[in-house]
């Protein structure tokens, strides 16, 4: 086995730029493949993971992609809003087993401030990792890659801002104040701060209301939404919600109740993600049937390189017959050869994947929050490493087939 081994690599040393350009070759494509197939998989499993527990999006009529982008993974703007009163009456909907608020607006260094309850951190099981939870207006707890990249920390005195861009308009009137920070989830709650709706609506106020009259005139609200309110806000707006269904019959009746009889929109998480993946599967369609070119086109460049070798190594083929190798020795040496170079080339090419994940997230600012990790190799990976040794087998068969049938007394004699 190490003679077959130390003959093998001397052929492959023999012309070392012809092998390296074949293995670098077919390493590309396999490269872009795992590239694909690892981004892939990461991203359904965020998409999985980030839209648990949310049957249902509820905002104002406009595009259903865009709300579910907004109010799950928090990377569009909102569709507007939509009034509190209405989601009240929504959120106490036979059809509705719960309701979770979502008041949207600002933001700080680029990572957005949402207005909601302690059930939407529930969801994704985030734990405090230092500090302690938001108790009354104009307190905020940070997310763990908001606090790693915008340095903030408990106690601080944040300004927000309009918007999700940086030129947006400053509340420098309004600061909040850091009371908690986040443990990390590797879910979309990393990237934002948290608050109470109270806090949205006090930072956009347009008229500054007697405190005291606000406060002697409260109401009691028996709202799912906001719990108790004062006078007047059942007519303030919020951005959006996340609902969860009662029954499964909710989900038939209830996205039709809301898009026909109402001023609101419903949209679908399950619906509309797969229509993400469909529009970002055409261009990961061609990336794909790009990669398997550039490995067809190492495949032939393999079969070429052997087959030509072949000729060449006629008379060295022919003394090691007439040593006492026998047929199949040959045969499995042309077939070890091509084996051994499409092996060395997956190799590289999944080393290679992986290395751009890895410099995505490291390098990348928005690569590192989104919770991708190099570090994770799938099932479906050593399906490529047993595609190279069948490549390789493919490759190298007509060569090693020409060995086996060498005419040892021809080549000598000629």
């Amino acid at each position: 086995m190490m003679n077959l081994i130390t003959l093998v690599w001397s052929y492959l040393k023999a012309k070392p730029l012809n092998t390296f350009l074949n293995v670098l070759l077919l390493g590309l494509g396999i490269a872009v493949i795992t590239v694909l197939l690892v981004f892939n998989q990461q991203f359904q499993e965020k998409i999985k993971d980030n839209v648990r527990g949310i049957d249902l999006v509820v905002g104002a009529k406009g595009s259903p992609l865009q709300l579910i982008l907004c109010s799950i993974f928090h990377v569009d703007f909102p569709t507007g809003n939509i009034k509190l009163n209405e989601a009240e009456q929504l959120a106490k909907n036979r059809l509705v087993k719960s309701v979770i608020p979502l008041a949207l607006g600002d933001s700080y260094q680029g990572y957005r401030i949402v207005g909601t309850n302690r059930a939407y951190t529930d969801l994704y099981e985030a734990d405090l990792q230092e500090g302690k939870w938001w108790e009354k207006d104009m307190e905020v707890v940070a997310g763990a890659n908001v606090a790693a990249f915008a340095r903030v920390k408990v106690g601080d005195r944040l300004v927000s801002q309009h918007g999700l861009g940086a030129d947006g308009h400053a509340h420098d009137q309004e600061p909040m104040v850091c009371t908690g920070v986040l443990k990390k989830t590797n879910s979309v709650i990393d990237n934002l701060l948290f608050t109470n709706v109270g806090t949205v609506w006090a930072v956009h106020e347009e008229h500054e209301e007697d405190e005291h009259e606000h406060d002697e005139q409260p109401v009691q609200h028996p709202s799912p939404i906001v719990p108790t309110v004062n006078a007047g806000d059942s007519v303030k707006e919020i951005t959006s919600l996340l609902v969860e269904f009662r029954n499964p019959m909710a989900a038939i009746q209830l996205p039709r109740y809301i898009n026909a009889q109402t001023n609101m929109q419903a949209a679908s998480p399950a619906f509309e993600t797969a229509r993400l993946f469909s529009i970002l599967g055409v261009g990961a369609d061609v990336l794909m049937g790009f990669a398997y070119v550039l490995i067809f086109i190492s495949a032939l460049s393999i079969f070429l390189a052997l087959y030509n070798s072949l000729k060449e190594r006629q008379y060295d083929l022919a003394i090691m017959r007439s040593m006492g190798a026998s047929r199949s020795r040959l045969f499995v040496t042309m077939l070890a050869e091509g084996i051994a170079m499409t092996l060395m080339g997956s190799v590289l090419g999944l080393a290679m994947g992986h290395g751009v994940l890895f410099l995505f997230t490291w390098w990348v600012k928005e690569g590192s929050q989104t919770g991708f990790t190099a570090y994770v190799f799938y099932t479906s990976e050593l399906w490529i490493l047993a595609g190279s040794l069948l490549l390789g087998i493919v490759c190298s068969l007509v060569p090693a087939v020409q060995a086996y049938r060498t005419d040892i007394h021809k080549v000598l004699a000629g």
